[in-house]
């Protein structure tokens, strides 16, 4: 949130104030509401002036808590792990096993659709069978083969055991069982499958996506404390251009002080025209290095812009040296994101073998169905419906030897993620040391060149002092300058190394993260 200084609050009334009528096209008989208006639109546009500008005065703390709310790569991550996360819950949801309904709707003249229909919507009869052309045959069996009349019993005996008749009888093709109309069937159906056993496959499964889930939110914590290193450091970046800047300014002003004791001297004969042409030449190059660090501290404040995804205009830079962590050996393993991640990568190659050592035991299954049929959708469902139960022992005996390829093939894996993790604390440990050497070369470096500086400052203002005394000339002047300048680079130089080593050190640790 903004807020207007006294400074900008009487830079408006100021404004408004002094605008001349003319500059609105007003006259004496304008409308002095009109006028008024717009006034007032113009009060507005200049408060919304500082909303247009970025971030001042922006403190490392709140930017690191920008950092955590909108930085894009942290989303990415963030979302990387939500999406494990849902992973692992539809992993757990199949211990539950799985319900469908379904619906299915047909129409057929297929006989032995047709009669299935029946069947399944419990209205099969005797007349779907053909038993109209069966009785047909059966009356004829009762007539008296000498007579022509309807016969009694011993007739019907008579006949049936006649081989002739009996073939003429079974040779009869029911019209109703091969020629039925065609028919409707709606079926509505619930169906639940069970997994009893697996092998331990689906435990394992879920395992696996649990420890994927944490390895996502470890993969999240590295982005975050990488993120923040570049914040860090950006900072203090800052902090030691804008110290940069300040001394060459100081160094500008020096330079001012000697052209001007160049003129004073020249007037009374005691200095030469080349003596004010070096000079000059001394004041463009430290305002060519000038020009360039201002450069240089715009492109560090783009960059922090960029990671914050927010404009910054201005920082409040706590000092130019970062302190520096101190470190044992529990510490390390405790805190470093690489070697809690190579762990956990260990125990999900052992989760790993124990899903291939599940292939080589049974599976058990059930399942379940409820549903009705009938030539109406849901008509009298509960009259005609049914239900199957049921499970499903599955084994495997042979397959070429592909599960025990499987299952070495994951052992093997696991064996090399063990020396992998072993290998990950050795060489943290290694990068820790170094570091930690680097970082205490370093602090030699910038003592040493603190001293340096302090007495090149010394030489450099003796030389002066000399200069004025025509002892020593112009030229030994400048050299002691750019001896002075030569050792405040070479100091800068040296607090942004070590603070580029302490800023890895804490990000290999993932110290200061909260």
């Amino acid at each position: 949130m903004y807020y207007l200084s006294i400074t900008q609050i009487n830079l408006c009334k100021g404004f408004l104030g002094i605008i001349p009528s003319s500059f609105w096209g007003e006259t004496e008989n304008m409308n002095k509401g009109i006028a008024m208006q717009r006034r007032l639109l113009l009060l507005l546009v200049l408060l919304q002036l500082p909303l247009l500008a970025g971030l001042q005065h922006l403190t490392l703390h709140s930017a690191l808590k920008i950092l955590d709310k909108k930085n894009l790569e942290i989303k990415i991550a963030q979302y990387n792990a939500q999406m494990k996360k849902y992973e692992q819950i539809a992993a757990e949801g199949y211990d539950y096993g799985k319900l469908d309904f379904s619906f299915m709707a047909l129409r057929s003249n297929d006989a032995g659709n047709v009669f299935g229909f029946k069947l399944q919507s419990r209205e099969a009869s005797f007349g779907d069978f053909g038993f109209s052309d069966f009785l047909g045959a059966f009356g004829q069996s009762m007539i008296d083969p000498s007579t022509g009349m309807p016969g009694d019993f011993n007739n019907f005996m008579t006949n049936m055991a006649n081989p002739v008749a009996q073939q003429q009888l079974l040779s009869i093709q029911p019209h109703d069982l091969n020629y039925p109309d065609a028919r409707n069937h709606f079926v509505s159906k619930f169906t639940y499958m069970l997994p009893v056993y697996t092998g331990g496959k689906l435990t394992e499964y879920k395992n696996i996506t649990r420890s994927l889930f944490k390895m996502s939110k470890l993969d999240m914590a590295k982005v975050r404390a990488q993120k923040r290193y570049q914040v860090k450091k950006a900072f203090y970046d800052i902090a030691l251009v804008q110290s940069y800047i300040s001394n060459l300014r100081r160094i500008i002003g020096n330079i001012r002080r000697l052209k001007q004791i160049i003129t004073e001297m020249k007037k009374e004969g005691y200095a030469q025209e080349t003596d004010k042409l070096e000079v000059q030449a001394r004041m463009a190059e430290a305002q060519s290095m000038l020009s360039q660090a201002k450069l240089n501290r715009k492109l560090a404040y783009q960059f922090l812009s960029f990671l914050l995804d927010t404009e910054v205009s201005s920082v409040r830079t706590t000092g130019a040296l970062a302190p520096a962590p101190r470190v044992t050996k529990a510490m390390i393993e405790r805190r470093s994101l690489d070697i809690q991640k190579a762990k956990l990568g260990f125990r999900i190659t052992k989760m790993a073998l124990e899903l291939e050592k599940s292939n080589f035991r049974p599976k058990v299954g059930a399942f379940a169905e409820y549903g009705s049929a009938d030539d109406k959708p849901f008509n009298d469902f509960f009259d005609k419906d049914s239900y199957t139960v049921g499970m499903q022992l599955q084994y495997n005996l042979f397959n070429g030897g592909v599960d025990e390829a499987n299952l070495e093939k994951a052992r093997v894996n696991m064996m090399k993620v063990a020396d992998q993790v072993r290998l990950a604390k050795k060489g943290i440990a290694l990068k820790v040391k170094q570091l930690q050497t680097q970082i205490g070369g370093h602090d030699a470096d910038i003592r040493s060149y603190r001293a340096q500086l302090k007495f090149a400052r010394t030489v450099y203002h003796k030389y002066q002092e000399k200069y004025k005394e025509g002892v020593a000339s112009i030229t030994d002047v400048l050299i002691k300058q750019s001896k002075e300048l030569e050792i405040l680079l070479k100091l800068l130089t040296a607090k942004n190394a070590r603070n580029s080593k302490v800023f890895a050190l804490q990000n290999v640790l993932n110290l200061g993260v909260k």
